[in-house]
């Protein structure tokens, strides 16, 4: 599943190639991928630019000017810009055409991603945006942030991070890395947490985003590449998908368990 880093790559890898192109047409295949009223969808976009795309959580923002187009890539979403000529594909549910015959074009194997197109006004009104919590890289993520908003909660301290109301666009494969990082054992409750752990966590989030970033994220089976971008941050995993490896730290072997039906890699010597 695509989170921040891999997010913030698709983003700045589209604008360089569709910013300032002007929009023809917009083919939606699979209308239940809109949030927004397919009418509007259709009337709207055409004649619109792309003039810049932004981010907020794991949320794309593509500003039209006086409208944004918003965009989730859920599990396993993928942009393709392809030819308009290009047969098109079965997985790819929404095409939008620009003037100069070429398609930015949304690819969903499962039919998980979601778009809306809102006035920008109306943007903070948007609910899955009004929610998000903020960033790991963030200078406005504290340990004291998060100590307020996790300390009064029984739940897991894995099941915390993956709440997007707290911290944004942190999803399970940095999750698992940041509580590496921080020796924190994830099924820890979150009223068991210090504020000594706070901030253990908050600088783990930061020095471990922006490094995913930097190497464009992380590719594996549940997020393979498009755009012609492939992460290279998956060399540098500590813990999520290597389990009944040796843990470099320790020697130890690294477990699986499951928190809260999400896959979930420790170490059980360095994180007691």
């Amino acid at each position: 599943m695509p989170e921040i880093a891999e997010v913030e790559t698709v983003r700045n890898t589209l604008k360089k190639m569709v910013l300032n192109k002007e929009i023809k047409s917009v083919n939606v295949i699979y209308k239940k991928m809109l949030e927004s009223n397919i009418d509007d969808f259709l009337k709207i976009l055409p004649g619109k630019k792309i003039i810049d795309i932004k981010r907020i959580g794991k949320w794309l923002i593509f500003d039209l000017g006086d409208y944004y187009l918003l965009s989730h890539l859920r599990m396993e979403g993928k942009f393709f810009v392809k030819n308009s000529l290009d047969e098109i594909n079965k997985h790819e549910h929404i095409i939008i055409t620009f003037t100069d015959n070429t398609d930015l074009r949304y690819h969903d194997t499962r039919k998980f991603g979601r778009m809306n197109l809102v006035r920008k006004e109306d943007l903070k009104k948007v609910e899955a945006i009004k929610k998000q919590g903020i960033e790991p890289i963030s200078n406005e993520l504290t340990a004291h942030y998060l100590y307020e908003k996790i300390h009064a909660k029984k739940l897991p301290i894995k099941t915390i991070l993956l709440d997007q109301t707290i911290i944004a666009g942190l999803g399970n494969i940095y999750a698992d890395e940041v509580l590496f990082a921080s020796k924190i054992y994830p099924l820890k409750r979150g009223n068991e947490i210090t504020m000594e752990e706070c901030e253990k966590i908050k600088e783990s989030s930061k020095k471990i985003i922006t490094e995913a970033i930097k190497y464009g994220g992380t590719t594996i089976k549940s997020y393979t590449s498009s755009l012609g971008v492939t992460g290279r941050f998956q060399q540098f995993l500590m813990v999520h998908k290597r389990e009944n490896a040796e843990c470099f730290i320790c020697h130890a072997k690294i477990k699986r368990i499951k928190v809260g039906g999400r896959s979930t890699y420790y170490c059980p010597n360095c994180q007691k």
